[in-house]
């Protein structure tokens, strides 16, 4: 497999164990997946998977078995693996799994980047901002802010303009497409509950 690989043009690192893999952890920002087989020394092959999970690996997992069997198959899938392989796999089926898996990691990890930069964003924020970033993506006009806050609508609207700039956006349908991907706005209704709750 590992000679079928390289053969296709693909760089190939091979461990010998569950440990092995998880002492030297492939980076996320290079593009690869991992093939797993789910019988191996140590840990196996699924509750690898859990561990990389755990540790943050956003690497596309697929799985190989000579002894395919539905409940591991099912498991597997349902935490996240790319794809179940029957050993035997011929060329074309590790190729073309390989290739899904490695597009997949591709769009991933460039949403996993834009995620990165937008709480990057969020944390540059003050106190106040953020209190105002939260009233706002929950569609609170500035003035039951100002009350909320107990400030003037004209300070909110500063308040807001300076959310905008730091947050890179030019519209609050943006902002609140921005807070709802990194999932802030959910979080953002449980305090806007707590700061209105006569309005």
């Amino acid at each position: 497999m590992e000679r079928r690989l390289k053969h296709a043009g693909y760089e190939v690192e091979t461990y010998a164990s569950a440990g092995h893999l998880l002492d030297r952890l492939p980076c996320d920002s290079v593009l690869g997946c991992i093939l797993l087989d789910v019988r191996i020394p140590g840990l196996t092959g699924p509750e690898l998977q859990d561990r990389l999970r755990d540790l943050g690996s956003t690497l596309p997992i697929i799985f190989l078995t000579g002894y395919p069997d539905v409940r591991t198959t099912v498991r597997t899938i349902k935490a996240g693996a790319e794809d179940f392989l029957t050993k035997p796999v011929s060329s074309d089926q590790l190729l073309q799994a390989v290739e899904r898996a490695i597009a997949h990691h591709s769009s991933t990890f460039r949403q996993k980047v834009t995620l990165d930069v937008v709480r990057a964003h969020i944390a540059t924020l003050t106190p106040r901002e953020r209190e105002v970033f939260d009233l706002v993506i929950r569609g609170n006009p500035n003035k039951q802010i100002a009350r909320a806050l107990g400030c003037t609508e004209r300070t909110i609207k500063a308040h807001r303009h300076r959310v905008m700039e730091k947050m890179q956006v030019r519209s609050l349908p943006e902002l609140v497409s921005l807070a709802e991907r990194i999932g802030v706005a959910s979080a953002a209704a449980r305090t806007a509950a707590d700061v209105l709750p006569a309005l």
